[in-house]
């Protein structure tokens, strides 16, 4: 049975808290794999699932945490919106995972991240409390930006039952650029391409090859290939590939093992050397490397950001970045307030929370 499956979840996190029993909060398990630990009683979201409301002319759609991600996609595109943010699959996803893991896609550079079109959550804390945060419009805080502080958590803080996501207009027009640009030069040229009013909707660059994605009206797509230049890549290749890239499926994380998501300023100098990709106009670079973590976190601080362990990270080592004293004391606060007894995903993010 799926549907609204609330006062069952409620009662497994009640019974949990009585008896301090770690649970593991799981929708659809696509993002098993970039995790530090994964312990606890399964708490299954996945049959809490259903779209709630969907006003098209309002820009706003709200869903039950299980709702498959594709099935909120094919909703959107009916009526011809999208999430800009352009969240990543990786398998069965659903809006809650995509939400707690606040993973962005190709496009997060200029649309903005996850976290920018979250408007309100309702929650199940470590007290088994049902809590609602924020709403369906913008300016809506007040206190905890709890709508926000879910995203990226991992399910640390709570189990998020519904959501209320911010929408977009697809584009009226789309078109894929490709152009020959050395690694020797790609992050002048991204960040050239940064300072200009283009409508990019997002870029990556592999080896020499830089892909630009325009979007938005089609005159202002024209003008832009005429600025920039380079060869126009077919419909069904453009979508090919950014789906690639969306989905870690490019032969760039592929043929890499262990693979590092490093992000870090896009005015940072590519190390000599590096088989590195570039997405976000170059913030955000991923790199295939047997070096060890600390070497690799070594140079996403010398480039201003940091690195995390996207997939084969060496036993013993942090999937994500460490944290210094005082970020980790402020994320213990959090945690502290939310999860008092700690029985929510532990582990998953850091060790110590």
């Amino acid at each position: 049975m799926t549907g609204d499956i609330e006062d069952a979840l409620v009662e497994q996190v009640r019974v949990a808290c009585d008896g301090r029993t770690p649970l593991r909060i799981r929708g659809g398990g696509s993002k098993d794999f970039l995790a530090q630990s994964l312990a606890g009683d399964m708490l299954d979201t996945s049959k809490h699932r259903g779209i709630v409301a969907y006003e098209p002319s309002e820009l706003v759609i709200t869903a039950r945490a299980g709702t498959p991600l594709a099935e909120i996609e094919a909703a959107l595109a009916e009526h011809g919106q999208m999430l800009a943010f352009e969240p990543p699959h990786f398998g069965p996803a659903t809006l809650g995972g995509c939400v707690a893991s606040g993973l962005s896609g190709p496009a997060r550079a200029t649309s903005g991240a996850v976290r920018d079109f979250v408007l309100g959550v309702k929650i199940i804390d470590g007290q088994a409390r049902v809590l609602r945060f924020g709403g369906t419009v913008m300016k809506n805080v007040a206190g905890f930006d709890v709508s926000r502080l879910m995203t990226g958590a991992w399910g640390t803080l709570g189990v998020m039952l519904e959501l209320s996501i911010k929408t977009l207009p697809a584009a009226p027009a789309t078109e894929t650029l490709v152009l020959d640009v050395p690694a020797a030069s790609v992050v002048h040229w991204m960040n050239r391409l940064a300072g200009r009013p283009l409508p990019i909707s997002a870029t990556f660059w592999h080896r020499g090859v830089l892909h630009v994605r325009l979007s938005g009206a089609a005159t202002a797509v024209a003008a832009a290939r005429r600025e920039i230049g380079g060869d126009a890549l077919a419909a069904d290749a453009a979508a090919s590939l950014w789906q690639q890239v969306r989905e870690q499926k490019h032969r760039f994380a592929t043929d890499a093992a262990p693979l590092w998501r490093l992000s870090v300023r896009s005015t940072a100098d590519l190390p000599q050397g590096t088989d590195m990709a570039l997405e976000w106009l170059g913030a955000q670079r991923w790199w295939g490397t047997s070096l060890s973590p600390d070497q690799v976190r070594a140079v996403a601080q010398a480039a201003g950001g940091h690195a995390t362990a996207f997939r084969g990270a060496p036993r013993g080592y942090s999937v994500f970045h460490p944290l210094t004293s005082a970020m980790l004391a402020v994320q213990r606060r959090i945690k502290q307030a939310f999860d008092p007894a700690g029985i929510f995903n532990p582990g998953r993010i850091y060790a110590e929370l």
